[in-house]
């Protein structure tokens, strides 16, 4: 009887699962294993992360797989530890002929499969990968002269050129499902383990649950939701302080919902005319060519510029620099859009998109900070962080990266805010102590006469920060520092 275990990383379903469909075609007997990866959780121990909401998301997440995997009289095998060992050693104890997984695309994880893969090798077990996190991965869309893009309209172009509906087609994982002959092993006793508790690898409770509700079922309560609203997201995207956009970022990242069933909603409503879903689609193609980049372009993940010249530029050092990083991270920069942001940041693991581009390019661009300080920030902190996106993003926002803003495009804090926040809600939400500004004036506080400040009970410097520099002062600043880079961009 062929025996085959599927290794859930970044793709925590039972549905529309391209390793988990193939091993219930292929083989009688399947079990499924999911590793907290001591690897990646230990460096954020060290860091000081034990209150890590992803953390405790998917430990929420592996609860959620393995109680419907015991109504199917299966299981999930959940290990702590190193998995280049653990799967292995669970491979040989199952006697399984196969692991299967789903591709990763980042370096560190690559290499991590190839030990996996060796070490399999010697105990004659195959180890097999999918395609399941993107539409089109690696070397999928090429330009007309078959070479890889860099520029994501064309790209975008190409994409929606080549896909068809077999693209989008699910990956069947039901069982008793016409093809699929495998069935939900049941664990034996003597490898079935309860859930590591959370506390038991070093990480706190978060409450995550209250706002991020986990797992597939989650992911089907915002779909459903967003549905409802997609037709608008064009118009409503932008906007923070109003439920324009899906929500649904971090049930992606974790592979709760399929990205070919997203993918094939969005181009439905788009070919049936909705604006709203056709914007929404090119984010989603966005992340594609984000992941196609890494795939292609894997030093970027050593922290090297997509556009090597930009390598050149020298960002502020020492010890005003760590100063004025600080006064960014804790939202104490005296911008209040800024501010706000970044609040929503550190008290929920979400920040808005439109933000996103706000906060980073305030730092590159007004504050002079290496762009890699904020990566890291939000590689720390964002729910939904995957290195490509993020690492994709902040490059835009600094000018260093593939089909990014020019490096002379920067970001007006306060016009910003103006624009996107006009009534001030987001502000007040996350900063209540200019609740009692007025829409005009709640978006540059320094500007406002002490009368209205000390109607509104505000002390700046005090109450609310002044703010830590100038915008023209620094958009000045910047010009002069990109001019390494003037010739090239």
């Amino acid at each position: 009887m062929s025996k085959a275990l599927v290794w859930l990383r970044r793709d925590l379903r039972l549905h529309d699962h391209a390793a988990l469909h193939h091993a219930l075609r292929s083989h009688q007997e399947v079990w499924i294993a999911f590793i907290f990866d001591t690897t990646i959780l230990e460096p954020l121990l060290k860091k000081g992360l034990g209150f890590d909401r992803r953390v405790d998301f998917l430990w929420q997440c592996a609860h959620e797989v393995d109680q419907t995997l015991r109504s199917h009289g299966g299981g999930l095998l959940v290990r702590h530890g190193d998995p280049t060992e653990l799967i292995p050693k669970l491979a040989e104890q199952l006697q399984v002929d196969c692991v299967l997984s789903n591709h990763d695309y980042e370096p560190s994880a690559i290499q991590r499969d190839q030990s996996v893969a060796t070490i399999l090798s010697k105990k004659n077990i195959q180890f097999e990968h999918f395609k399941d996190q993107v539409i089109f991965e690696k070397t999928e869309v090429l330009t007309n002269s078959q070479t890889v893009f860099s520029v994501f309209t064309p790209y975008k172009n190409a994409w929606l050129k080549r896909l068809t509906p077999a693209d989008l087609e699910p990956h069947a994982c039901e069982l008793g499902t016409k093809g699929l002959i495998g069935h939900f092993a049941p664990i034996p006793k003597i490898l079935d383990q309860v859930l590591p508790a959370v506390e038991s690898m070093g990480f706190k409770p978060t409450g995550i649950e209250s706002y991020l509700p986990p797992g597939p079922q989650g992911a089907e309560l915002f779909l459903n939701d967003f549905l409802k609203r997609i037709d608008q997201y064009n118009i409503g995207r932008d906007f923070p302080a109003i439920k324009g956009v899906s929500y649904l970022s971090t049930y992606l990242r974790f592979g709760n919902v399929s990205i070919r069933g997203l993918v094939r909603e969005a181009h439905r409503r788009m070919l049936a005319g909705s604006l709203g879903a056709s914007i929404w689609l090119s984010e989603l193609i966005w992340r594609d060519f984000y992941f196609m980049i890494l795939a292609n372009h894997p030093r970027i993940a050593s922290g090297e510029s997509f556009k090597p010249d930009y390598n050149k530029i020298e960002w502020e050092k020492g010890a005003n620099a760590q100063k004025l990083f600080k006064a960014w991270c804790d939202g104490q920069t005296g911008y209040p859009l800024v501010d706000a942001a970044m609040h929503q940041l550190n008290q929920s693991g979400y920040m808005h998109n439109r933000l996103r581009m706000v906060v980073a390019s305030f730092l590159c661009k007004d504050l002079g900070i290496d762009w890699r300080w904020g990566e890291q920030y939000f590689a720390d902190h964002l729910n939904d962080f995957e290195f490509a996106s993020n690492n994709g993003g902040w490059q835009w926002a600094s000018s260093s990266g593939c089909d990014a803003q020019p490096y002379f495009r920067i970001f007006n804090p306060t016009t910003q805010s103006e624009r996107f926040d006009s009534e001030g809600k987001f502000i007040r939400r996350y900063i209540p102590a200019l609740e009692k500004l007025s829409n005009k004036s709640i978006h540059a506080p320094w500007t406002v006469g002490q009368i209205e400040l000390q109607a509104a009970g505000i002390t700046l410097g005090k109450d609310y920060p002044l703010p830590i520099i100038d915008h023209d002062e620094a958009r000045k600043a910047t010009l002069i520092r990109y001019n390494v880079v003037k010739k090239v961009s």
